[in-house]
């Protein structure tokens, strides 16, 4: 399907807001999927638009977090494949499934999400020892959140910044870093099984991706400079506002 021009800028300057805000805290998808579906697109086909230019501005993080070995290799790549393989299996159930049933599972993750950070206290720190071990966490957690970003997606990087505060004992900036990487191994495997699907608006992926490098760049240059309490904030606004905005969908 063709945009005007005018749908295209607004579509590019919402990716560049949702690069910037999803390598800080998630949630980019409360942006890109809202505004992809306003402009007339169905839901696969959004679904797999957003997946595309997605998939850079978390790779865009990924590049820059890793070179600056904020994170490192060895330790993201084995969480990295189970993500992937999580998320390509949400991908192709979602082929099959009525999309407005996701609008059942949404509201309850994000409002958990939202609840965790406002209401536990000091729920920005880790706890003394972490609750899961790292073959425990990378072979569970981590593949379910991946199936969730594969069948949708909106708040992963948040879940996944959460669960590694929670149950990992990392701080929530080392755990938002490595949240970059498992996003961009979801979100890419999504975006090979709705490409394969034909699920995908190449010329408004394609100007959504520039705005998510533009985005994610200056994000990942602000992300270890910014109060673990900011990102706090950030979290709680962004899960809050996805909520609202699936409820009034």
């Amino acid at each position: 399907m063709d945009l005007t021009w005018h749908a295209l800028l607004i579509l590019f300057i919402v990716a560049l807001l949702a690069g910037f805000l999803d390598t800080l805290a998630g949630g980019g998808g409360l942006l890109t999927v809202p505004a992809l579906l306003l402009a007339g697109i169905p839901p696969l086909q959004a679904l797999g638009t957003n997946k595309l230019q997605s998939s850079f501005g978390t790779g865009m993080a990924t590049y820059q977090v890793i070179r600056k070995k904020r994170v490192h290799w060895r330790d993201v790549r084995w969480p990295m494949l189970w993500a992937f393989l999580g998320s390509a299996a949400g991908a192709v159930a979602v082929q099959f499934i009525d999309t407005d049933a996701l609008l059942i599972i949404i509201p309850v993750v994000l409002a958990l999400v939202a609840a965790y950070f406002l209401f536990v206290p000091k729920s920005h720190l880790p706890p003394p020892e972490p609750r899961m071990t790292d073959p425990a966490y990378e072979a569970t957690l981590v593949p379910i959140i991946g199936a969730y970003d594969g069948a949708f997606g909106p708040g992963t990087g948040s879940l996944y910044a959460l669960s590694g505060v929670a149950l990992r004992a990392k701080s929530l900036v080392q755990s938002t870093a490595i949240a970059k990487t498992l996003n961009f191994a979801t979100n890419f495997a999504a975006l090979l099984v709705f490409a394969f699907a034909g699920h995908m608006l190449w010329t408004v992926g394609a100007v959504m991706i520039v705005g998510q490098l533009i985005g994610a760049y200056v994000g990942s240059h602000m992300l270890f400079r910014v109060n673990p309490l900011v990102l706090r904030v950030l979290i709680v606004v962004m899960s809050l506002g996805m909520l609202i905005r699936v409820l009034l969908d």
